[in-house]
């Protein structure tokens, strides 16, 4: 059973959730503190899976203690539930926290939260995934061009022409968001030569996932054929598409489009990790794959005892992305063991990927058998898929 602490320093609070929560204990066990110290303490003493922090307290507040749970227990779960919103402590909780939520939460709420922040620990914390990350060796590092602008972004004094002038400073980022901008994506009238101008016609958004992107695929060795280029345009595609069907079911929600499209992205990420770190073995799962007209999910599980949707999820996990992303990135080959149904993230990544394939597969470019059609993939989603494929077409 999964251990959930929650810490608050005004006791009506404490006592609330006790009572909310009080129907959730067949799925749970709670504990609570008053406070930081005494939140530490009790970690030390019982392995919590899932901490559940406010943001405001008196001396160690909920940032500063989520970063000390980030360094002492890296396995935790880390979420913020605060009824302030006080942008410049929530800045500081970027990186440290994997889920915002705002009070009131009702328990229905916080019972998906809950569940879902359960299933991931469950995923990332498997032995065998342990075992292949130790096999693996180094893992790559946030890129540092991210990194930056990360932080310009995070200054309300920050112009388009400076986020230009970052990005004229990396050469493959220059080119990939000069590419873009200037695809069939946008269908623009004329030539966009100028990263600041990109900036503004792009949305800052998609230049931050295009920045963590890039960086991560220019950051490796090299000698692996086509195989980075042809990860990068479905990634790209996948992206778009996710883009596109979380605007259309939900236009009111921006936060939800920008997410899909960093989790498209990065969705096979792990991908990248496996075959540039165990490439022999990689190798061994593509070949399996195609002789035995499989997904090659499923020939990694059986190579390497883990999928390329956990590997690539744990390092986000680890990169401190947003809890959303990483769910997405975790469970899109996997949604029957997620626990969230309807439309979200991780469903569509998973609709977004599966329609990537079906147009690579028709434009005969992905060789291997794909991991199901678009109705496979969400079965009870058939109507809402007929409408994606009229729209979202690239």
């Amino acid at each position: 059973m999964k251990q959930v602490l929650f810490v608050d320093d005004e006791p009506n609070i404490l006592e609330g959730l006790r009572r909310m929560l009080r129907a959730l204990r067949r799925d749970f066990n709670f504990h609570f503190a008053a406070n930081g110290r005494e939140a530490l303490a009790l970690m030390q003493q019982v392995e919590i899976d899932v901490i559940v922090s406010d943001m405001r307290m008196p001396g160690m507040d909920g940032a500063t203690l989520l970063e000390e749970v980030r360094r002492l227990h890296p396995h935790a779960i880390r979420i913020i539930l605060s009824g302030h919103a006080d942008e410049q402590a929530i800045l500081r909780t970027v990186g440290v926290v994997h889920r915002y939520l705002s009070k009131p939460s009702g328990p229905e709420q916080l019972k998906a939260v809950l569940e879902n922040a359960a299933a991931i620990h469950t995923m990332l914390s498997d032995g065998t995934l342990k075992n292949l990350v130790s096999e693996i060796g180094a893992l790559p590092c946030l890129p540092s061009v991210f990194t930056k602008l990360q932080q310009m972004l995070a200054s309300d004094t920050t112009s388009v022409d400076e986020v230009g002038a970052l990005i004229e400073q990396d050469i493959a980022l220059s080119a990939k968001v000069l590419q873009l901008v200037n695809s069939a994506f946008f269908g623009l009238p004329q030539q966009v030569e100028s990263p600041a101008r990109a900036v503004t016609l792009l949305g800052l958004d998609t230049i931050r996932a295009l920045a963590l992107g890039v960086g991560i695929f220019s950051d490796l060795p090299p000698g692996l054929g086509g195989i980075i280029e042809s990860l990068w345009d479905h990634s790209l595609r996948t992206s778009e598409l996710a883009r596109r069907i979380a605007r259309h079911e939900a236009p009111d929600d921006k936060p939800l489009a920008g997410h899909a499209f960093i989790a498209g992205l990065l969705h096979d990420l792990g991908k990248l990790i496996l075959a540039t770190r165990l490439p022999a073995k990689y190798r061994e799962a593509s070949a399996l794959a195609a002789a035995d007209n499989i997904p090659l999910h499923e020939a990694e599980q059986r190579v390497f005892g883990v999928g390329h949707c956990p590997v690539g999820a744990y390092l986000l996990g680890l990169w401190g992305l947003p809890g959303c992303e990483v769910e997405a990135v975790a469970f899109h080959h996997q949604l029957q063991l997620y626990p969230e149904t309807g439309i979200n993230l991780a469903r569509i990544v998973a609709a977004a990927d599966a329609m990537a394939h079906e147009m690579e597969a028709q434009e005969g470019v992905d060789g291997l058998a794909p991991p199901g059609s678009v109705e496979e993939v969400v079965p009870d989603l058939k109507e809402r898929v007929a409408r994606w494929r009229d729209y979202a077409p690239l």
